[in-house]
């Protein structure tokens, strides 16, 4: 069996580590990345045969990567309102939580962020974690 060039994107580093000893263990060539930003990158590099990629990865375009894996075949655009959602997690993680911050970057009023922090539930977990003094 020819060893297979395989890269490996998980945030999770026990279950990164246990893939890459399997994927070792079997004789394959893991090419393990550390964000969604260098797997990307890594997608244009020929000769990788396959890829494990954690789908919940901040900043990885699903759209991207569905093109990154056939590029041939024409991809159905995600629904606006998840483009947005997951931009605005991005800009609240960036910016540590701090949504004064994440609204003058978006362009918008902060009001307008909070209603839409509310509306796609943004408003717990450590991707919208509040900087101190913010609300």
């Amino acid at each position: 069996m020819k060893a297979s060039h395989i890269l490996v994107l998980d945030l999770n580093s026990e279950r990164r580590d246990g893939l890459v000893q399997a994927l070792k263990g079997a004789g394959h060539l893991p090419v393990v990345v550390g964000s969604a930003a260098e797997a990307a990158r890594a997608l244009g590099v020929p000769g990788l045969d396959a890829a494990l990629v954690e789908l919940t990865a901040p900043g990885l375009d699903h759209g991207h990567l569905r093109e990154a894996l056939a590029p041939g075949e024409p991809v159905e655009p995600e629904p606006l309102d998840e483009v947005e959602r997951r931009h605005i997690a991005r800009t609240l993680t960036f910016t540590r939580g701090n949504k004064r911050r994440a609204a003058h970057l978006l362009g918008i009023a902060r009001s307008t962020l909070l209603a839409k922090v509310r509306k796609y539930g943004l408003d717990g977990g450590a991707e919208s974690v509040e900087a101190a003094g913010d609300e």
